[in-house]
């Protein structure tokens, strides 16, 4: 019997307040919820971060996105554009270091090209270096959050169900409070999920979208300490004065124990399988995301298959199955022999070092300096006509403003203190060709070793019954739209013995017939 792998994905979304609406919102989930729908994407929640920049991490729907994603609940995460996820190289490297450990990608679902090829490689590198700059960034990151808990200012998103925000400060919405306490209660009392739903439905309560409430619904309402008055935000700040407290920490404790008392109910443990290439392998015959399944055969054998996602739901595509390890070795291998090459390697070392130059220099670290030396100015002239003016009107402005530029100063210079731990730890063509000559040395019978080379290396790979098409990361190996690799199919050979002289002519594109 066969069984597919469920592609479970979220959606993060999100837009900064320089020059941008709530429409914005809109479109990157319509964008999104369409391109789930074409490959097959079951989307089981949003992330939603408003008047946010993507400069740094501290943006609630984002960070709890990252923590969720070691629930193992879902395998993708879509954005509208990758500078949704994030701008700055070494978040995004550092936090797609966390969601693979998780067995989460992140998957644009509106750029074919989605990064430069060396920047691509670039960020693998960072990656493997996590640990490295993880903990020079986290003093300066979180040092904004430290203050604001200090201060009892609500640090932005979505206040959870039940409040609601005037002017950075939280409130308690009576009316919704009464649907928390009613939650709370009635689940420490034993009443199910279900019959707690429909009670809340019928007494005229909508959830935050406005609309029914759904029994899967109440989790995040029952774990979120934020109801008592006190939590550690980001399990580190205590704040005591951000949330008025709407139940007491003793029923929000009992219920807590409810809960772990069915979170540690016996369960089936079933082993599951690490599709590798999942969100980067298409289907050739119709350009649809392929999907990692498992049958068993009648003598109890495991079987693990690539098959297109467009088949799988509608049976309208002739596209044949792939066995997975026949076709993870092969890409790896095709990696290793087409792309890691000593003329690649010494051509993509001198583009990786230019690209690392570019992002952490020090024209760019003294850009940043000028702006926030510009920034400090301005605010220390706001502040010189506020303690000058008898106005409450202007006080108000300028106060306004004060708490503007310092937030766009606090921006900077997080970026700053970035870049210049990228500058510090500067990046020979040396060190890279020994980080690319290490992929020839690793074992291909680690699946660990596999999924980096496959992560820096490869980008899109189009699978026919009777060849592939395999896009890497290397110049002009950008990921195709499905009607562009039909173009570049025509281009190029497909007998048997298909290869290219890459000293000519730099192609990211390889064909072969490895059937």
């Amino acid at each position: 019997m066969e069984k597919a792998q469920k592609l479970n994905a979220v959606i993060y979304a999100r837009f900064s307040s320089h020059g941008q609406t709530e429409q914005s919102i809109e479109g990157q989930l319509h964008d999104c919820y369409e391109y789930a729908e074409k490959n097959g994407y079951n989307v089981i929640g949003e992330y939603i971060d408003r008047a946010l920049t993507g400069r740094y991490d501290d943006r609630p729907d984002f960070q709890r996105m990252i923590r969720d994603s070691s629930k193992k609940q879902f395998q993708f995460i879509l954005v509208w554009k990758l500078d949704r996820f994030a701008r700055n190289r070494y978040d995004s490297a550092m936090y797609k270091h966390i969601l693979k450990k998780n067995g989460v990608r992140v998957i644009s679902s509106m750029e074919y090209l989605t990064d430069t090829p060396e920047g691509i490689i670039l960020e693998a590198m960072l990656e493997a270096n996590a640990e490295y700059y993880s903990a020079n960034l986290s003093q300066n990151v979180k040092r904004g959050q430290r203050e604001s808990c200090e201060k009892g200012l609500f640090l932005g998103g979505n206040p959870p169900y039940g409040y609601k925000v005037i002017d950075k400060k939280v409130y308690i919405d009576e009316f919704k409070a009464e649907a928390v306490k009613y939650i709370f209660n009635s689940y420490a009392s034993g009443m199910s999920k279900k019959d707690i739903c429909r009670n809340i439905n019928e007494m005229g309560y909508k959830n935050s979208h406005g609309e029914a409430f759904v029994p899967n619904g109440f989790q995040n309402i029952l774990k979120n300490p934020r109801y008592t008055g006190s939590f550690l935000y980001g399990n580190k700040y205590q704040c005591d004065n951000m949330f008025p407290a709407i139940i007491s920490k003793e029923l929000f404790d009992r219920v807590q124990r409810k809960l772990g008392e069915k979170a540690h109910a016996p369960a089936k443990v079933t082993a599951k399988a690490d599709y590798l290439l999942s969100g980067k392998i298409y289907c050739g015959d119709c350009g649809t995301a392929m999907i990692g399944m498992s049958a068993t055969s009648k003598t109890g054998t495991k079987h693990y298959y690539y098959s297109c996602g467009k088949k799988r739901r509608e049976n309208n595509c002739v596209k044949k199955n792939e066995k997975q390890e026949f076709i993870e070795d092969y890409v790896c291998e095709s990696a290793v022999n087409y792309v890691l090459r000593p003329e690649i390697i010494n051509h993509l070392a001198k583009k990786i070092v230019s690209t690392y130059d570019d992002e952490f220099g020090s024209k760019k670290i003294k850009s940043i300096e000028a702006k926030i030396s510009v920034l400090k100015t301005e605010k220390n002239k706001a502040v010189d006509k506020y303690i000058n003016t008898d106005s409450k009107e202007l006080m108000k402005l300028l106060q306004d403003k004060v708490e503007s530029l310092a937030t766009q100063i606090t921006d900077l210079e997080i970026n700053l203190s970035q870049l210049k731990i990228g500058n510090k730890a500067k990046l020979s063509e040396e060190d890279i060709k020994k980080w690319l000559i290490s992929f020839t040395k690793g074992n291909l019978a680690d699946p660990k070793f596999k999924r980096h080379l496959i992560d820096a290396f490869i980008n899109s790979i189009y699978v026919y019954d009777d060849k592939i098409v395999l896009y890497f990361n290397v110049d002009d190996g950008n990921k195709v739209s499905y009607t562009q690799m039909q173009e570049d199919i025509k281009k190029l050979r497909t007998d048997d013995d298909s290869k290219f002289d890459l000293s000519n002519e730099w192609q990211g594109q390889q064909e072969s017939n490895p059937h």
